[in-house]
């Protein structure tokens, strides 16, 4: 009896060569299996569920409009994963840039003004913490961000740094550590 290869589960190498070949019900079954991750991806650096679902449909047209160039190096997962924070991140810089120019374009001044102080205080920490952020040495910087603001596991971080999963561990906690030394007051 001759097994239909078609009835078993493909790994995402399979089908990933099935996309390039066209074949779209593939493409169906990529996008099943990590629209869950890249959804939640997306809504944790977006904190929209609506403006989620929008990155992440843009963000597979984009993985699969360039399926090509997809090498193989890391995992389709983290491929895919590295594609949906960067349309998040995209649409977050669109998004603050169409609501400081609405601000600027606004003269208003009045009953609708709020407490500057509380925004001013805010800013500066936010701007304090990306400083500081900035300075950790980049396998640090690498997994801290990847793991707080794209919710990566440490395999992940790991391939995306060139380390091992381990190291990837060893760089988050210290440069956790070291965020909170150069954060105290």
């Amino acid at each position: 009896m001759v097994e239909d290869s078609s009835l078993a589960s493909p790994t995402d190498e399979e089908l990933v060569d099935r996309v390039r070949k066209g074949d779209d019900r593939a493409m169906n079954v990529l996008v099943d299996r990590h629209h869950g991750v890249v959804f939640r991806t997306c809504a944790t650096i977006l904190r929209d569920e609506d403006l989620a679902a929008d990155a992440s449909q843009n963000s597979f047209l984009k993985a699969f409009k360039a399926i090509d160039r997809f090498r193989g190096d890391a995992a389709f997962r983290t491929w895919s994963l590295a594609i949906a924070s960067n349309e998040a991140r995209g649409l977050l810089r669109r998004i603050k840039q169409r609501r400081e120019d609405a601000l600027e374009d606004a003269d208003v001044v009045g009953a609708e003004e709020k407490d500057i102080s509380a925004e001013v205080i805010h800013r500066s920490e936010v701007e304090r913490v990306r400083a500081v952020l900035a300075d950790l040495p980049e396998k640090q910087k690498l997994s801290v961000s990847l793991r707080i603001f794209d919710g990566l596991s440490f395999r992940e971080i790991g391939v995306i740094i060139d380390s091992t999963e381990g190291a990837a561990r060893v760089n988050y906690h210290h440069g956790i550590r070291r965020l909170r030394e150069l954060l105290e007051p």
